[in-house]
């Protein structure tokens, strides 16, 4: 499994095309190999690329509008060529989805990008929060996403500590989940009182160590990528801590 960095993280930073090389030069000289792309400002796919290779820095993964994939799905598989990217990813369910009345509706129309997707070798890959841990109509959203999909048409980029926000257990649902999880995000929850705050990995109480050798049995995570929505303080320094403490157990 390779670290990367989920550049969500520094989204601030990657707002224009100026800033966008001093912050992934930053990144590189972390550690950082890999690097997921989302909430990045407008920027040419091919001199993404440019930089990134000047950086030694592969993209493996994206979050792409979820209007993108529905309504220009041969223009967004083309640009994850350029890329040199097979996984596409969506950040979340829409949240019209995420009602009774409608929850059947997402495969309905994402299923058929998936499928030209699939067919590009490409794979659609779901980004789970807490709130597919719901139950509509006596199913949890997630169960409802596994029935609907095969593995050959959507992954899951499990997210720990939404898995953890949900109240579920994280390595029950890697072994679960374990035919599509190409792709983790690995982030830390903390608490100050009675609220849960995200912190660098190996910093809050997430067990990573069960976490991390859970993954490495199923054997089916490519990547691992390091995110955290909110940052006291520095993102970069965020970025930096969970690097160090994840390399010290091994992983780069």
């Amino acid at each position: 499994m390779v670290l990367g960095a989920q550049l969500y993280t520094v989204r601030d930073y990657i707002q224009n095309e100026k800033d966008i090389p001093f912050t992934l030069k930053k990144i590189a000289e972390m550690g950082y190999t890999t690097i997921q792309v989302s909430g990045m400002g407008k920027i040419k796919p091919e001199v993404l690329r440019e930089i990134c290779d000047e950086l030694s820095l592969k993209i493996i993964l994206t979050h792409t509008d979820p209007n993108r994939i529905l309504n220009e799905t041969e223009e967004v598989i083309k640009e994850h060529t350029i890329f040199g990217c097979d996984y596409i990813g969506l950040g979340g369910m829409p949240e019209k989805y995420r009602r009774p009345e409608w929850i059947e509706h997402f495969a309905m129309d994402f299923k058929e990008p998936a499928r030209k997707m699939a067919d590009a070798g490409k794979l659609f890959m779901y980004h789970n929060h807490n709130f597919e841990f719901e139950k509509l109509n006596g199913k949890r959203m997630m169960e409802t996403l596994m029935e609907d999909f095969s593995p050959e048409e959507m992954g899951v980029t499990l997210d720990t500590y939404w898995v953890q926000a949900a109240g579920a257990d994280i390595c029950e649902w890697i072994d679960i989940l374990k035919d599509r999880i190409h792709c983790v995000h690995l982030k830390d929850m903390t608490v100050r009182g009675y609220a849960q705050l995200m912190a660098p990995v190996m910093e809050g109480n997430i067990n990573f160590k069960a976490v991390l050798k859970k993954i490495e049995e199923v054997n089916t995570t490519q990547y691992l990528l390091v995110e955290q929505d909110t940052c006291e303080g520095s993102p970069f320094d965020c970025l930096q801590t969970s690097y160090k403490n994840l390399a010290k157990l091994g992983y780069k």
